[in-house]
């Protein structure tokens, strides 16, 4: 049959072939119409559906190389538009020479462990595979590939497929680049939108740092589509992580120095490190993937800047929806990184100004609720020298005796009697008038709640005097250690309200706002007041110390109030009792650190260490001021623990617990760190005793008010007998000391002869 065209007739082959491409030719200006879809998927589609249908393929696909020319992704496999696009990495997959030489692929070019992961990605089963390198003619650049898949009726694919497959793209690759280009644009539109809600997401928690660091990880998170991220802040040349995964963490937060690991580098170098391959990266440690059992594939890691400083770092794990992090990716960060630094650090700004307001108003708390010391009173306390140490009691350097028998008008004439007798007046050159005025301040800066007043101050202070009286642990100190311990006695609990850490945080005081981020409320409260009466005017104890001497000493002011947190102590402990076993070491810094804290700790539980009648008149006090927060704490309908809870408390378990799990262990290891304090040991022993023994017999008497203030004016059989041994106690001591202070009579009296002569 012939065809008629221009008046020739068509036969033989070279018609057929002309036929052909006139079908050919006919079919992909019908596919060219067809492409008007704005959505790059839809329009891969309608291609792949042409090439099958020329090609007689089972399946087609195209394989579009990224915009940083390392990744082959693919959004249509056949008739299915993938949920999640399959991405090859372009230097160690199979089309990785038709990219670099732009010659076709089959399947007898493609190894075999390729190909087995060629079937693993696109999920088919290749038996026949044509690939042909798709060109922009305006470039000359390879932009895709084509595969045809399992061609019917024939095992291999012809030369003609391969023409077939470039003149379809030879018509269709400006549209395809046209649309993806568009379609990128559309996507950073979305982008950039998402960014500026980002920023909104952002400035609306400047109000509290933690909540920020919070969303500043999800968005990141969200942004470049990463498994994991962790944030952390620049601090003193550490980097600080408080935030995991955009969850606040309740434990310690964690530092490392500026100079280690990878988000080290980028805080050193300011710039983004894209790693592909974690495990093969020097700077990466693998541990904690070992330990955690997660393994981490990629990681992005960004600088966050204010202006030219780096204020933190972001590091972002796992790439969920490609293979490694882009180019893009970093783009996208890099943009992120602006809005963190502006919100990171006005959040921080904002912070010390409500801290700022926070001091403040405790200040002015202060102010009101104390008087100021007045000329007339320092001169009343400066009209006569300052008195002995025997005028107060003969007994006064010894451990058994309670300095609360001392009247309360006394208690500063016998404060500054203990800075002479510890010739610490002299030797850090304290003008009397500082020194009495700064005495009197911070008995005014203690409140007056049953326990924690200045009372209890005096004593704590007053077992400080004891111990660089009668033992050798001072002698092992430096000098502005122990004036820093004794001045830290006296200051551990300035303005003490009667409750404790707990309380403050959970009823959100003010307090606790202002210092429960960084843990023992009331301790860096105690210490900040502290600070307040030294920077008051005439009352600097500190003021003829050297520069260096002066850091110093505030710094182990700080450090030792802040030993009296309990927490603190059980933190310690271990270590305290290793360097009981294995011997104090003078030229070890950390011994002094251990031993101050250990040292501070026995002086704020010394009534424990006094007879059986002291040691039970203070334990009314203290759970008087316990009782007094439990009921407050049940007001605000808070959880009351059970030593708090007046229905509830069992006083002698309470005490005895206490005994056994706080206060033996410590002066355990006291006396065997220095056994001149056996004393101690035996006295604190000997009360637990006393303690058993009124359990005991509250037992067999049944009695039912264990859980009551009423139990502390109980009679009791056993404490007959214990008050009668303490007053046998009393006496043998108070000879020996009468002893001792007539033979330091007589010495003082020889020396004067000697002088005389």
């Amino acid at each position: 049959m012939q065809r008629l065209r221009g008046g020739v007739a068509m036969g033989g082959p070279q018609g057929q072939h002309q036929v052909s491409s006139t079908v050919h030719d006919d079919a992909i200006l019908q596919l060219c119409a067809d492409l008007h879809d704005t959505d790059a998927a839809s329009m891969q589609l309608k291609v792949i559906r042409y090439l099958e249908k020329q090609t007689n393929s089972e399946c087609c696909t195209l394989l579009v190389v990224s915009e940083d020319a390392n990744e082959l992704f693919c959004q249509v496999i056949g008739e299915k538009v993938l949920e999640e696009e399959v991405r090859f990495l372009v230097p160690v997959c199979c089309f990785h020479c038709v990219l670099t030489s732009k010659k076709v692929l089959r399947l007898d070019d493609i190894k075999e462990c390729e190909l087995g992961d060629l079937n693993n990605k696109l999920k088919l089963e290749i038996k026949s595979l044509l690939a042909v390198p798709i060109i922009n003619q305006a470039t000359s650049k390879v932009v895709g590939v084509a595969c045809a898949i399992n061609k019917r009726g024939a095992k291999k694919y012809t030369n003609a497929d391969v023409d077939v497959i470039k003149h379809c793209f030879k018509y269709t690759v400006p549209v395809l680049t046209s649309t993806l280009a568009l379609q990128k644009e559309t996507q950073l539109k979305h982008e950039t939108q998402c960014m500026l809600q980002v920023a909104k997401n952002l400035f609306t928690h400047l109000d509290d740092v933690y909540v920020l660091l919070r969303e500043i990880m999800q968005e990141a998170r969200n942004l470049t589509q990463a498994e994991r991220c962790s944030l952390f802040l620049v601090e003193n040349d550490e980097l600080v992580a408080k935030v995991f995964d955009g969850q606040l963490e309740s434990g310690d937060e964690v530092r490392i120095p500026i100079t280690h690991g990878i988000a080290g580098h980028v805080a050193s170098t300011g710039k983004i490190l894209n790693i592909k391959d974690a495990y093969s990266h020097p700077l990466f440690y693998r541990g904690v993937d070992d330990s955690t059992g997660f393994r981490t594939k990629n990681i992005l890691c960004f600088p966050i800047r204010d202006g030219p400083t780096v204020v933190g770092i972001a590091e972002l794990c796992n790439k969920v929806s490609g293979l490694f992090f882009t180019k893009h990716d970093e783009d996208v960060a890099s943009a992120f990184s602006i809005y963190c630094g502006i919100s990171i650090v006005h959040s921080l700004l904002y912070k010390k100004m409500k801290d700022a307001q926070y001091r403040s108003t405790l200040a002015n708390e202060l102010m009101m609720y104390h008087m100021e010391v007045g000329d007339d009173e320092s001169k009343i306390l400066l009209s006569s020298e300052i008195p002995s140490i025997k005028q107060f009691s003969p007994r006064m350097s010894n451990f058994t005796y309670s300095p609360r028998s001392i009247p309360d008008s006394d208690t500063l004439k016998a404060c500054m009697c203990m800075f002479d007798d510890m010739n610490m007046i002299n030797r850090w050159r304290i003008n009397r008038r500082t020194l009495a005025k700064f005495c009197m301040l911070v008995k005014r800066g203690y409140r007056d709640p049953p326990y924690h007043n200045w009372y209890h101050a005096f004593t704590v202070g007053h077992f400080c005097y004891l111990l660089y009286k009668n033992m050798d642990s001072l002698k092992v100190l430096t000098e502005i250690e122990v004036f820093a311990l004794f001045v830290a006695c006296l200051c551990h609990d300035l303005d003490h309200r009667g409750t404790n850490n707990s309380f403050q945080v959970h009823s959100q005081s003010v307090l606790a706002a202002l210092y429960s981020s960084e843990g023992s409320v009331m301790e860096r409260h105690h210490f900040a007041q502290a600070m307040c009466i030294v920077n008051t005017e005439g009352c600097n104890i500190f003021e003829n110390l050297n520069r260096d001497e002066y850091q110093k000493a505030l710094d182990l002011v700080q450090d030792i109030i802040l030993a009296t947190d309990l927490a603190h102590h059980l933190r310690i402990h271990k270590d305290l009792e290793k360097m009981a076993r294995d011997g104090y070491n003078v030229d070890d810094p950390e011994h002094h650190k251990l031993l101050l804290c250990m040292l501070m700790t026995c002086c704020d539980l010394s009534d424990q260490t006094k007879n059986w009648s002291w040691t039970k008149k203070i334990a009314e006090l203290i759970y008087h001021e316990f009782f007094s927060q439990g009921d407050l704490e049940k007001a605000m309908g808070l959880e009351t623990p059970e030593m708090f809870d007046r229905e509830k408390a069992c006083i002698p378990e309470l005490q005895i617990g206490f005994l056994d799990h706080i206060a033996l262990p410590l002066y355990r290891v006291l006396g065997q760190t220095f056994p001149q304090t056996k004393t101690v040991v035996d006295a604190v022993e000997t009360n637990r005793v006393m303690w058993t023994k009124l359990r005991d017999e509250t037992k067999q008497r049944r009695l039912s008010s264990t859980n009551s203030l009423d139990f502390f004016h109980i009679q009791f059989k056993s404490e007959l007998n214990g008050d009668k041994m303490a007053e046998e106690d009393e006496d043998d001591c108070e000879e020996e000391t009468e002893a001792k202070a007539l033979e330091e009579t007589e010495g003082e009296k020889i020396d004067h002869n000697e002088n005389c002569k």
